[in-house]
């Protein structure tokens, strides 16, 4: 069964940088799609950056630039360096990885395909 779990959220001042990690279980292979979504107070969830299967990265506009998704040191983990955060960047950051009846999706900004999700890890930017 697969499982995504994130980490590395946490409290920094505007201008600051944070590194978030998704490690992916129950994997077969090194050809992942890891996409990562956050989540503001009162707001929809929205598309950050995505890794698809050939390591190639997407941003979104907003984050552009400033962060940067990667595979990590160990199998299976997927990082997301933030730089010059901003304070709209407060949010709950989710981890998304399609299950292995999805292998054909890796879509983005769209979340169809992805159904393997993590609990979350709160970021919170201060002015």
């Amino acid at each position: 069964q697969v499982h995504v779990v994130e980490s590395g959220g946490g409290s920094v001042q505007a201008g600051g940088s944070l590194r978030l990690s998704c490690s992916v279980s129950g994997v077969t292979g090194n050809r992942l799609c890891v996409a990562w979504f956050r989540q503001a107070t009162g707001k929809e969830r929205e598309a950050v950056a995505r890794l698809d299967r050939g390591s190639n990265p997407t941003y979104a506009d907003s984050v552009s630039g400033r962060f940067s998704i990667s595979k990590g040191n160990a199998k299976n983990i997927v990082t997301l360096q933030m730089s010059s955060l901003k304070p709209e960047d407060s949010a709950m950051y989710y981890c998304a990885t399609p299950s292995p009846k999805n292998l054909r999706s890796c879509s983005f900004p769209e979340e169809y395909g992805y159904d393997i999700w993590g609990q979350g890890t709160q970021v919170t930017v201060s002015s």
